[in-house]
Formats: C-alpha cells, structure tokens, sequence
C-alpha cells in the first residue's frame, strides 16, 4: 500500500528531474491539444453552418481535422519514442531497487495521467481565449463578412478530451510494452543504445536511390489530369520511402567510401568528423529523415499557402471574369435593351462598366486524339477524355475584342485556352478549314498563363459567318447520331455579361437588380452571378489558407522539437566520447570543430534534401494548385524562393538554439 501512495510521488519527481526532455514533451502535447480543440471548436460553431458561403470553408477543416488527427497521433508517437528511451535507464534502476513490473506500469499510467491532465488544460484554456480570435482570421482568409459572437462548444471539448485519451493510452501502452518486454538490465543499458545498423547498405542504398528517383520521375512529368492526385500521393510516398533508405544506407554507404580513401581519411581532422559522423549517423539516420520530412511538407505547405493567398483574386477572376452572366435562346433581340438597363442603372449605383459583351455561340463536346488536329465523335471517349469546342462567328469575335478580322470561305481562327494548338489546319468531323491563326487571347474564355495543362481546356474555332458556323454543327449533328437537325441547329445561345467597376456594395445591388430585369425578359434561359460565384471561390481557398497556415506552424513546431530531442538524446549520449577524446590529447578547440563539422553537416542536410524534395516537386505543386485554377508559374517559383529562404534562417535559428542545450550536456 506504501509503495501505491509512493508512486505518483515518483512519478511527478521523475517528471521534474528530467525536466530537459519534458519540457519539449509537455510542450509538444499541449500545442497538439490546442491545435486538435482549434479545429473542432471552429467546426462547432454553429455560425459555420448558418452562413451562405462557408459550407465550402467548414469542408475544407473537416478534411483538415481528419488529415490533422493522424498527423499528431504518429508525432506524439515518435517524440514520446525519444522520451521513453531516455527514461528507461531510471525505470531499470527502480526494477534493481526492487519495484515489480506492475508497480512500474502505474507509474507508468501516473506519469501519462498527469501529462494528460496538464496538456489537455492547457491546451483547451489556450483555445477558449484565442477561438474567437482563430475564427475572426478564418472568416477573414474565407472573405466572410460577417459579425462573429464568442461561443463555447461543450462537444468540441468532449470530442478533444475523447481524441487525447486514446492518443495518451496508445502512449501509455507503447511505453508499457518497452518495459514490460527487457530485463532490468537491458533497461539500463537501452538508453546507450542507438537504432540497429541497417544490413545490406548498398542493396538499401540502391532501391533508395530508385524510389527517390521515381518520386522525382512522376512530379516532373505529372500533367493536370484525373490522376494527378494520384500521382501526388505516389510521388511523395516514394520520396518518403527513398529519404529514409538513403540517410539510413546511403549516408553510410557514403561515409564508408570515405573512410576507405586513405588519402583522405588519414588526416587528423577529417579522421574524427568521419568517424563521428559514421557513428552518427548509423544511430540516428532516422531522425534525420524525419527532419528532412517535415522540412519538405513545412517548404510546400507554405509555399502553396503563401501562392494561393497572393494569387487568390487571379483564381476568383478566372473563374468567374464576368460580374454576372445571362444567357437567351439564339433569336433574342434583347441586346440592345439590355445595354440601355445597364447603363441606366450603371448611372443610378455609381459604377462604370468595364465590359458588355454580347454575343451567340454553341459549344459542343468532342472527341479528340492527343497530337491530332481532328475532332471526332464522342463515341468511346470517357467523360475525362472529351473536349469542349465552342464556334463563334468573326463578327462576334471582332466585336468581342474590337478587332477587323478577315477570313476566306476555308479559314478559321483557332483558340486554345490550354495547351497551343499547333496545326496549320484543323478537321472537325470531316470538315477541314485552314488555321489562318491562333490569338493569344478571347476575353469570355480565360486562358492558363503558363499554357500547360489541358486540365480545363476548351477550344474556340471562329468561323467566317453563320452558315460556316451551321455546317460545322450539320457536321457534329450527323456523327454523333442527332436525329432532330432542324431542332439542333437553333440550340444556339446568346450570351449577355457584364463587368463592372465601383464600390463593392453599389455593385451587388446593381447586380441584383440587372439579374431580376434579365429574367424577365422573353426567351430568358439562364443567369449565374459571378459576384457571388467569387465569394464562393474565396471562401474555399480561404479554408485552405487557414488549414495551410495551422499546418505550417504545426510542421515547424515537430520540427523544431525534433531537432531538440535529438540534441539532447545526442548530448548525453555523447558525453563519454567527448571524454576520451580529452584524455587522449585533444584540445578543446579541436574538440569544439570536430562537434561543429559534425552538427553542421548532420543537420543542415536535412535541409539540403528538404530543398531538394522541393524543387523536385515544384512541377507537381504546379499542378495541383492549377487545378485551383492557379496558373501563375511565376508567382509560384517567386514564393517557393520566398519561403525556402525564410524556412532557411528559421531553420538555422532553430540550430543555433538547439545546439547550445548539446553543448551544454557535453561539456559536463
């Protein structure tokens, strides 16, 4: 009974005498508590649900709540790893003192219960006074304009305290299992052991290489189609696996090519450093592959956070370049009175318009063979494979971008919103017409900058006049089996959008009014506010800022705890070495250059893979916020520098912090 009332008494003074590798412990769950209760008190709120645009940012965390969870659960488990092998020497001191396994696991289970308690307080405390002020910043990115009221979700603490109680059993358990399966012995000699040396090293170097590679492979060739995300997944647990294979046998693999060169190797400094590094890095070659990891997904995370913020108004507009879009049925006549309203209210609300763009058209889905200039039926093409190709007249084309445009009976103007064209001449359905050229750009039909993907591609093909335009359709109608050709060849739509300039209120209200004056207007068809198709936009990609902001800090904070357990796990570890080496006639300035070469080189390439990684990948990222319908390449590239170079000095800083808590522990 005296030994039950003595454990939580151990177990607290336990906690307080290894107060170095605590505190960065403790530190770590309760930042991962307050990030977990961030997320699900945001989602608890009910003002989420209510507001008209937001469903899209309510989406966006609960797939980061979900993405989130798995993410602290595996880094709690890895830093509770560095812990538990620091502690093991203590707990097989107490087992020769003559505690019994079970006594051990309660105090085990006391020191667990207390870390719990502790984190999951503060944590919750932390996200109680900072939650209104998260949720002001998330309607802020989402561009919600809304007055947000301060409330307190019981179920976000329920399902927070729930979600922490599993993680911390799981931590409980794995600790009880490291104990539970040594003898007293081997618990105190398991602190002094490092990772178990990887046999075959060139057989692991090798397949490291090749899944690097591959990884590489299939993010620089990746194309903006169904199966990018696909790819991305492919792509990264490829580098995942080949980063880990190549630190814990390349690196060997590499240090033993050295230590093999006499020339090289026998030279009093490079024969330390050497030496040192090898021991190294056949003990912790896995740690630093994990700081290599989280060092790329901190690189990328921001790097598509920061693009994606700066370049938000280019997405909303590409979307949606129009403030609002109506379409008639082809006779209409209603151009003119439209033009009329418009300026009429135009005049009333303050705002100048930009842009009336009226014109008809007919879009019709195809079939196309990639590196042909023939547009076939759509009979066995998959929805994914087909293309959209829109024919326009040349004097709704003219009209459109104010231009005097000729074209022959067998002449065309050929437009690509994706990849170029390329053909001199074109076949559509057995009709061929010469490509008299490709302008660079039609308004009504963005265009991607970087002009690579065929992702979102459409085509424009403008023929001379109406009765071009009606052979062409003739055309369409017969190979793809349409029996009513009268019926179709007047399915054509006149399409009637405006974009306007002003204050945004005066705007929406004109908008508004415009939109209840079109529908009622005869043969009125449809009508779609781009307004609010924007906010809509920005309210998705403000989600996704959010969650790439929380992610990136949280990235950083493993990060930095990372480097932290490993330096002191190192430094003690590293004490007695340090040792001999002054007792055998090393100087302390020696010593000192032989442990900053080694700490220089050991960690700063992690970040030379980091960077790596990212660069590699850069293709990919491209890609993927391309189907954000983000194109701007340049934009992408100068963030991606941008934030190298700050994760870079942020990184160095980290060192310099961590390194001095190494020192420390040596020179004891």
């Amino acid at each position: 009974m005296n030994k039950l009332k003595l454990l939580p008494v151990m177990a607290f003074k336990g906690i307080k005498q290894n107060k170095l590798v605590y505190r960065p412990y403790l530190l770590a769950c309760f930042f991962s508590v307050f990030s977990y209760y961030l997320f699900s008190s945001l989602l608890h709120n009910d003002l989420m649900r209510r507001l008209p645009k937001a469903n899209y940012a309510w989406l966006m965390l609960a797939l980061g709540k979900g993405l989130l969870s798995i993410i602290l659960l595996l880094f709690l488990l890895y830093a509770g790893s560095f812990l538990q092998k620091r502690r093991k020497r203590e707990l097989g001191l107490y087992s020769l003192l003559g505690l019994e396994r079970k006594h051990i696991g309660i105090l085990l289970f006391w020191e667990n219960l207390g870390l719990y308690a502790v984190s999951v307080t503060a944590g919750i405390l932390l996200g109680f006074v900072l939650n209104k002020l998260m949720f002001l910043l998330l309607l802020r990115m989402s561009q919600l304009n809304v007055e947000a009221a301060f409330t307190f979700s019981i179920g976000a603490v329920v399902e927070t305290l729930r979600y922490f109680v599993i993680v911390f059993f799981l931590l409980f358990i794995r600790s009880l299992w490291g104990v539970y399966r040594m003898k007293p012995a081997q618990l105190m000699s398991e602190s002094k052991k490092g990772e178990k040396e990887v046999k075959r090293i060139w057989l692991w170097s090798v397949v490291g290489l090749f899944c690097l590679l591959a990884g590489y492979y299939i993010s620089v060739t990746s194309k903006l189609d169904e199966m990018i995300f696909t790819d991305f997944f492919l792509a990264v647990l490829l580098v995942v696996l080949g980063t880990y294979f190549l630190f814990t046998s390349g690196s060997v693999s590499f240090l033993q090519f050295l230590k093999k060169r006499k020339k090289i190797y026998y030279r009093p400094s490079n024969q330390v450093t050497i030496s040192g590094m090898l021991y190294r890095m056949k003990k912790n070659a896995a740690g630093l592959s994990n700081i290599c990891i989280f060092s790329t997904m901190l690189l990328i995370t921001l790097t598509c956070t920061v693009s994606l913020w700066t370049g938000m108004d280019q997405v909303a507009y590409f979307v949606h370049p129009y403030d609002v879009e109506a379409a008639y049925s082809e006779n209409s006549d209603v151009k003119e009175k439209a033009e009329e309203k418009a300026k009429e209210l135009a005049e009333k609300y303050g705002q100048k318009i930009k842009r009336l763009d009226c014109y008809n058209s007919i879009r019709l889905s195809c079939g196309k063979e990639e590196g042909s200039n023939a547009f076939v039926s759509i009979e066995g093409y998959d929805w994914a494979d087909q293309y959209g190709v829109t024919l326009l007249t040349l004097e709704d084309y003219n009209r459109l971008e104010n231009k005097s445009q000729t074209l022959d009976e067998d002449e065309v103007l050929f437009y690509a919103t994706g990849v170029p064209f390329g053909f001199d001449n074109v076949v559509f359905m057995g009709v061929e017409a010469a490509v008299k050229e490709e302008p660079e750009q039609i308004y009504p039909f963005p265009q991607t900058k970087n002009r690579m993907y065929n992702f979102y591609a459409d085509y424009v093909i403008v023929v001379k006049d109406q009765e071009t335009l009606d052979s062409f359709v003739t055309a369409w109608a017969k190979e793809n089996g349409v029996t009513d050709l009268e019926g179709f060849l007047h399915s054509g739509v006149r399409h009637l959008k405006l974009l306007l300039d002003g204050k945004e209120a005066e705007r929406t209200a004109m908008v508004r009014e415009w939109m209840e004056w079109c529908q009622g207007q005869q043969d009125f068809l449809a009508i779609e506010n781009g307004l609010e198709g924007r906010e809509g936009n920005r309210s998705m990609n403000g989600g996704l800022l959010f969650i790439g902001m929380v992610f990136g800090l949280l990235f950083f904070m493993c990060l930095l705890l990372i480097m932290y357990f490993k330096q002191v796990s190192e430094g003690f570890e590293d004490q007695d070495s340090f040792g001999i080496m002054r007792k055998v006639g090393m100087s302390d300035a020696e010593i000192r250059g032989t442990i900053r070469r080694q700490i220089l080189l050991v960690f700063f390439l992690p970040l030379a893979g980091a960077l790596l990684h990212t660069a590699a990948g850069l293709v990919m990222i491209n890609g993927l916020l391309a189907a954000l319908q983000f194109f701007d390449t340049g934009l992408l590239i100068r963030c991606c520098v941008g934030v190298a170079a700050v994760v870079a000095l942020l990184y160095a800083a980290s060192y310099a912090m961590t390194a001095r808590t190494y020192y420390r522990i040596v020179r004891k």
